[in-house]
């Protein structure tokens, strides 16, 4: 290289130094005003002074520099010890700046004018040897990950409790009315499950359009009976497909309308029913021969179809002439406003129907009314409105449902033995801003409602979060599961929230298996809301057990992690359950959850539940009335989604919602994002826990770097000791061990599984199938695929 280019890039180095400290200088500065770390303001002046030592052609500037390094590497090494995502933004600038420094280029420039010899070998062997520290430290902190629970399940002690469940089928959203997500099939084991292979693929067809929403999304997890897998896409059409070949038999398009204002077009999937002989409907008259196999479907314009299972053709005993309109008893009918996006739980006489109603639009939105309908005729037998002081009265010409009463937009779960459905609940409408409220709507907020399958009555309910303004739902299809012990089996519900608690109920009253104390949260509410002054924090948990702080606070670069502990200290966070402010609060965990409607695969015969919880903070902003934030809406209704500014009108605020981001769109949080974790249900601990998912898919470059990622969708887990999993936001299929969570197989997809995937055998083959059609608002690839595994001979 010439003189004049080695000037050139000397210079430029010493240039680009310079911006580097004053960038440091200015926001440490701010840090500082704001009580944060005094770290980069120090880094900041020290690189400034080390741009001029460079513009001087001093040596002093490589001994400076390798002083800011390792005075760097005792920081953060302090802050966060030996864990390299943590580490990693704190050197991942100043490291190879250093070794750049080292090249003969900028040494020849640091010579005495006048003299040929090098700079001398003290700075050179001083910033060498800590940049060979700084590698060492790396070294240390890739050895061991310190998020990581390492651990085996422990073998079975006493005989566990049996399961009536078909092996070969898959009757329900969660395997069955259990929600368990278990599969009895054991062809596919840790020894086995490297010889998957791709045995069929279909395509459905379904792909957004201009017409619709931002959230469009393919959740769906498949049903098979007999010799047929049903399938749903985001507008809702139903695929009847060959379960050993993917060919199409039937499908069935409700024509749903398309309209960007509506909040979701999401199938998470549909129902299925089969006539016993004999049978008899809810009250007491013979079951009708038609429709002796049937698929029910919700569609995201409120309407419920029941089909027959083997033509697709609509049951016209039903409702009518095969449909049901679910806007019916409620004051208001908007379209759009009122979303079945989750299958009905259904039973053996009685279907039972919850729905998703418009987030934080106003107080006057459809009723989230919990209904239970006859499943041949269509007829409404009871109704359990949580917002009405009397749950149970019925819709006459002179009552409505209550608008905008706490809705059940997650699946339900079912024990016909007890005569019980377990209905998980969100909030009244809006959801961040409760000081409307009424006693009635608050005695269900966020709750887990046991009801009467027969009459609707309530037999008991437990409340995840009272008086809920952070979104906090009961978002999934809570578990059943009998437990083992001496005294034999006790009957128990493991109930995931967003909060990351899991809620383990005793089934039959609701009383706690384990423990979950009222603990004291921040107060300070809005103007014109409450708080509750306690809220429920189970022992089995996997919210953060102590506050965020500014040393967790990540990025890509140094630069942007300061960005991030800015943006952090001008929020409102006093831990868990910050209020929503006008100020801006940090919400840890954020709206996403923990958990979300994925929920749990419960393994009863090793007595395991395997979770996949995430760590993911949002920022919520209430937005006083003003010219911009209209009290009522003006005419028009804006366009659906769930992020971004909410008009909540009817209340003294609107609301801005949205993920904890740097300004380079990383999540502020340093990771792990999401992780797969198994908790032995005997003792109800975490037994181990891992890192999932790459950063391939959500990085500029495609590296597939395992940070652990967020997700949506659940995990499988089968009787051969596999864990299945897709939900996260890099495009693959995984399999683990049950046993200590090691990853075994996976396979990419064409597209994002942010869906649950399903396991069933046909001829002899256990197959395991995951739909991947991505999902709109997570920013994964849109795709229409449905892919069936099985073992290659």
């Amino acid at each position: 290289m010439s003189p004049t280019w080695d000037r050139r890039l000397f210079l430029a180095t010493a240039v680009v130094v310079a911006l580097f400290g004053i960038y440091l200088v200015l926001g440490g500065g701010w840090l500082i005003a704001l009580g944060g770390s005094p770290y980069y303001l120090a880094a900041g002046i020290a690189l400034v002074v080390v741009a001029l030592l460079l513009w001087r052609r001093r040596a002093a500037a490589l001994w400076l520099y390798a002083a800011v390094v390792l005075a760097t590497m005792a920081w953060a090494v302090w802050e966060v010890g030996f864990d390299f995502w943590a580490l990693a933004p704190r050197g991942d600038v100043l490291v190879p700046l250093g070794a750049w420094l080292m090249l003969p280029f900028i040494t020849r420039t640091l010579a005495p004018v006048g003299e040929r010899q090098l700079v001398g070998r003290g700075p050179l062997l001083a910033l060498g040897v800590v940049l060979a520290l700084a590698l060492g430290v790396v070294g240390v902190s890739l050895a061991r990950d310190r998020h990581a629970i390492q651990g085996r399940v422990a073998p079975m002690g006493l005989e566990p409790p049996a399961v009536d469940q078909a092996a070969d089928d898959w009757t329900a959203y969660g395997g069955s009315g259990r929600g368990d997500r278990y599969s009895e099939l054991a062809q596919i084991t840790p020894r086995t499950v490297g010889r998957l292979k791709l045995a069929w693929q279909f395509r459905t067809g379904d792909l957004p359009g201009p017409d619709d929403p931002a959230e469009i999304t393919t959740e769906v997890t498949p049903l098979k009976v007999g010799d047929l897998l049903y399938t749903c896409s985001p507008h809702q059409i139903v695929f009847a497909l060959e379960a050993a070949t993917g060919k199409l038999r039937w499908k069935f398009d409700p024509q749903v309308r398309r309209d960007p204002s509506f909040q979701h077009m999401t199938c998470r999937g549909v129902a299925f029913h089969r006539t016993r002989p004999d049978a008899t409907a809810a009250d007491g008259t013979p079951a009708p021969a038609e429709c002796p196999t049937r698929i029910y479907l919700p569609t995201d314009d409120g309407r419920l179809f029941a089909l027959d299972g083997q033509t697709g053709q609509p049951c016209e005993g039903f409702g009518d002439h095969g449909q049901i309109d679910l806007k019916r008893g409620s004051e208001v009918k908007q379209v759009g406003f009122y979303q079945g996006t989750s299958p009905p739980a259904v039973t053996d006489k009685v279907l039972i129907m919850g729905g998703a109603v418009i987030d934080n639009y106003s107080g006057k939105v459809p009723s989230g009314v919990i209904r239970g309908f006859d499943v041949y005729s269509g007829r409404l037998l009871w109704a359990f409105d949580a917002g009405n002081p009397d749950p149970n009265e019925m819709p006459s010409p002179t009552h409505h449902f209550t608008a905008g009463s706490p809705n059940s937009w997650a699946v339900s779960a079912v024990d016909e033995a007890l005569g019980l459905v377990y209905v998980p609940l969100g909030s009244a409408s809006p959801d961040i801003w409760g000081g409307n409220r009424t006693p009635a709507q608050e005695r269900y907020d966020s709750a887990l409602v046991a009801l009467d399958i027969a009459t609707g009555k309530l037999r008991w309910s437990y409340q995840n979060v009272h008086h809920d303004v952070w979104d906090m739902d009961v978002p999934a299809q809570p578990s059943l599961a009998d437990i083992a012990t001496r005294d034999g089996p006790v009957p128990v519900l493991y109930v995931p929230a967003k909060t990351g608690n899991i809620f383990v109920l005793d089934r039959r009253d609701g009383h706690p298996i384990v423990p979950a104390p009222e603990v004291p949260v921040p107060q300070g509410p809005a103007p014109g809301d409450r708080l509750a002054p306690t809220q429920p924090a189970s022992q089995l948990s996997f919210r953060p057990r102590q506050w965020l702080s500014g040393a967790q606070m990540w990025g890509g670069t140094m630069f942007d992690q300061l960005a991030c502990r800015i943006l952090f200290k001008r929020l409102r966070y006093e831990g868990p359950f910050t209020p929503p402010s006008v100020q801006g609060t940090l919400v840890f965990p954020g709206d996403l959850g923990m958990f979300e409607w994925g929920g749990l695969a419960v393994d009863g015969q090793r007595q395991v539940a395997i979770a996949n919880p995430m760590s993911l903070p949002f920022v919520s902003r209430l937005i006083p009335r003003g010219h911009d934030n209209p009290a009522a809406p003006n005419g028009q209704h804006p366009p659906g989604t769930e992020l971004g500014v909410q008009p909540m009108y009817g209340t003294p605020f609107g609301a801005s919602l949205g993920v904890f981001l740097s300004p380079l769109g990383i999540p502020c949080l340093q990771p792990p994002w999401g992780e797969l974790a198994a908790i032995d249900l005997r003792t109800n601990r975490v037994v181990w826990r891992h890192r999932v998912g790459t950063i391939r898919d959500m990085a500029p470059l495609p590296i597939p770097l395992e940070l652990g990622v967020p997700m949506l969708g659940g995990p499988l887990v089968t009787a051969g000791g596999v864990v299945f999993l897709t939900s996260t936001m890099d495009y693959a299929i995984r399999a683990y061990d049950v046993t200590d969570g090691r990853l075994l197989w996976q396979d990419r997809l064409p597209a994002g599984g942010q869906s649950t995937p399903m396991s069933y055998e046909q001829g002899g083959r256990q197959y395991i199938v995951t739909v991947d059609g991505g999902h709109g608002s997570f920013g994964t690839k849109i795709g229409d695929y449905v892919r069936a595994y099985t073992l290659a001979d």
